[in-house]
């Protein structure tokens, strides 16, 4: 019998490759969304990977009875991937109650529903922005560096929603969870069907170099290059979207199947890091395409440098992000691409 699995957010950039892995791992997958930042028409790309149309709800999950709703209409759901949140760190800055409510009431009423409709676990989708910016001596991070107080609303409620997941569990609530703390996840599907789609000017750095290396954006500026890094430019984990859904796969098979601890964290990056810098010139290099590309002056709120150690993952999950940077660049340039073949974009 295949276990049954809600990824909230699923038609978005890492919820819809999660999707696409859950399904080739043998998992029935229920997709709710809202579409506030994605499109129904990822469910095309999801079915002609995989073959399977997941089943799919639009539904805001601050509404709690338009939630519930979804537990009865599908009794057989057993674990949680739990994506949906809104995630622009500058809007953050600028509507942090929209934040808050959004990111934070949605887990809480996931969180109440669990134990009432049976189902047994969740993973959460964290972010290393708990880490802040790690001392020296702290880098690789690991699962046990301290955490800084966040520079945004939006890292915030990762913060905060690890904190409710740990209280919860701890009150004797009869579930488990996974809290994955990510680094930056880049790159497509190798079918370029599902890649990342983001509306309006692009928040994230690949997005930016495919699009200014398609002509879309004029110049992509790297804010500051005096940093204390060995070419000037912000140090960052880059990992494989696909890799990153992949961990997925294995926690959620963890969380169902084994006999674990209630509350476990993993940091799922590469155990590397790469400079904005070597992102671009990696890009180039790869696509043989050039970017029109620029120094700007540092941007508030930018971490100098991060980059996980992944250990913990690689042993216990039995996972690996091991995709060569190469080709992760070519797979998002070959995904803007496809969009530009669509008329998308």
């Amino acid at each position: 019998m295949k276990q049954t699995i809600l990824v909230t957010g699923g038609t978005g950039f890492i919820g819809s490759h999660t999707t696409v892995e859950l399904i080739e791992a043998g998992y029935n997958v229920v997709i709710v969304d809202n579409l506030s930042n994605s499109k129904i028409e990822v469910l095309d790309g999801i079915e002609k990977i995989t073959g399977v149309r997941p089943a799919f709800e639009q539904v805001d999950l601050r509404d709690k009875e338009a939630t519930e709703s979804v537990f009865r209409k599908y009794p057989a759901i057993e674990g949680i991937i739990h994506f949906a949140a809104s995630k622009a760190v500058g809007e953050s800055v600028q509507q942090p109650l929209m934040y808050y409510r959004n990111n934070v009431i949605s887990l809480i009423n996931l969180l109440e529903l669990m134990p009432e409709y049976g189902v047994k676990g969740i993973i959460f989708s964290s972010s290393c922005t708990v880490y802040g910016q790690p001392k020296p001596e702290h880098l690789p991070v690991t699962e046990s560096a301290p955490h800084q107080k966040a520079t945004s609303p939006y890292g915030n409620t990762k913060e905060i929603n690890e904190q409710i997941i740990y209280d919860y569990i701890h009150s004797g609530a009869g579930i488990k969870s996974i809290v994955l703390r990510y680094f930056n996840p880049i790159g497509a599907h190798p079918t370029a069907l599902i890649g990342e789609l983001p509306n309006g000017v692009p928040n994230n750095l690949i997005p930016y170099v495919t699009q200014t290396a398609m002509g879309i954006r004029e110049q992509l500026t790297i804010f500051g290059n005096d940093y204390n890094t060995p070419d000037g430019t912000c140090i960052r984990d880059y990992i494989y979207v696909v890799d990153l859904a992949k961990a997925h796969v294995a926690a959620m098979a963890r969380v169902l199947d084994k006999q674990t601890e209630p509350v476990e964290y993993f940091n799922i990056g590469t155990g590397s890091g790469n400079s904005t810098l070597e992102i671009v010139t990696t890009f180039e290099q790869a696509t043989g395409v050039k970017v029109n590309w620029k120094y700007g002056p540092r941007r508030e709120g930018d971490i100098e440098k991060i980059w996980g150690d992944c250990t913990h993952a690689n042993t216990v999950l039995g996972w690996k992000a091991d995709t060569p940077l190469a080709d992760v660049l070519a797979s998002a340039w070959k995904w803007q691409q496809k969009l530009r073949e669509d008329g998308v974009m």
